[in-house]
């Protein structure tokens, strides 16, 4: 099998569960990697015997390379993918897309122009919880979809955004705990009703930070063409990292989950579960809430490279959760 040659662009936190991915599955060959920071590139590169860059347009000229990982801050990527596109590479970016809808759309047809795969990063989608729900609602065992709601609790103190050049900022990271934190859960949401959006209320504020101006509250309701009402809940200001809850309200039964676990009781009386993998793949330097599944959809992504199987989540898909959370920040009122 051939082995696609794999840059990694930003070598900040996040980058970890890209890099023991990229050198962990057969289809790929990490090669190279590159931060402005070149410091931290020449660590990563040392950890991994690969090449490091200063630059990613250095990177893209010196190498070899059919697919890149974007690890960048948010208003960066559609900025840098469509760079990449224009030289031919296949893009896996990190969630956002970018800090407004316009860029990211632009940057989707620019893909699609030019004749190469933008992959955007929603593994929790991976997760087996989430799974199992999605493959309940399509099989028609649930019945309708009548409601939703996603509740997160989680925290992020001022230290969280002053020790970043760019967390916390309108500019560089688009909002607060709806673009960084809730982002997911909205997305499973969005995803498992699969309907166009009607309407959307939302209402943020910032309740507990003097480091930044970006809302560490919100909450709202959206309602799709289906007829679901979705409900949710999101703020950082709690003293821990709470399981996410979100719950649907169906005709044949009820669903609870989160990142980990599931449980559908049917009106008929039985049960269905599901639990975290027994031998997840192991990502020492990564948080608990970015799960595990980083690796399943980065497979994914490979094999639709190869032309194995279609991309799962490209951009025109991953635009049908950006387009609502911009709506949110629309309606939002705290956004300039």
């Amino acid at each position: 099998m051939k082995k696609l040659k794999i840059g990694i662009i930003g070598c900040g936190r996040i980058s970890d569960m890209h890099l023991i991915s990229a050198n962990t599955l057969e289809q790929a060959e990490l090669v190279a990697c590159c931060d402005i920071k070149k410091d931290r590139a020449d660590a990563v590169a040392e950890e991994y015997r690969i090449r490091s860059y200063g630059s990613y347009e250095e990177m893209i000229e010196k190498e070899t390379l059919d697919a890149v990982h974007l690890c960048l801050p948010h208003y960066l990527h559609s900025k840098v993918a469509c760079y990449c596109f224009e030289h031919g590479l296949h893009v896996l970016t990190e969630k956002p897309m970018d800090v407004n809808f316009e860029d990211a759309e632009k940057a989707v047809a620019k893909a699609k122009e030019l004749g190469v795969l933008y992959g955007v990063i929603f593994q929790c989608r991976y997760n087996p919880s989430s799974q199992l729900v999605k493959k309940a609602v399509e099989s028609g065992k649930l019945g309708k979809i009548l409601s939703a709601r996603s509740v997160l609790t989680w925290t992020r103190p001022d230290s969280y955004y002053s020790e970043s050049d760019w967390k916390g900022t309108w500019d560089k990271e688009g909002g607060g705990v709806i673009i960084d934190q809730a982002i997911h859960s909205i997305d499973l949401v969005n995803w498992i009703v699969n309907s166009n959006v009607e309407s959307v209320s939302c209402t943020m504020n910032n309740r507990g930070h003097k480091a930044v101006s970006v809302e560490d509250s919100a909450e709202g309701l959206v309602t799709y063409e289906n007829g679901v009402r979705y409900g949710f809940y999101a703020m950082n200001n709690y003293g821990c990292d709470e399981p996410i809850e979100i719950r649907l309200f169906c005709e044949n039964g009820r669903v609870i989950f989160d990142y980990n676990n599931a449980t559908i009781r049917y009106k008929d009386g039985t049960v269905e579960e599901a639990h975290p993998d027994k031998n997840p793949m192991q990502y020492p330097k990564g948080k608990v809430y970015w799960g595990v599944q980083h690796i399943r959809q980065i497979e994914q992504f490979y094999k639709a490279c190869l032309g194995i199987e279609p991309l799962e989540i490209d951009g025109e898909e991953a635009l049908k959760t950006h387009r609502l959370i911009m709506k949110m920040y629309d309606l939002g009122g705290m956004k300039k």
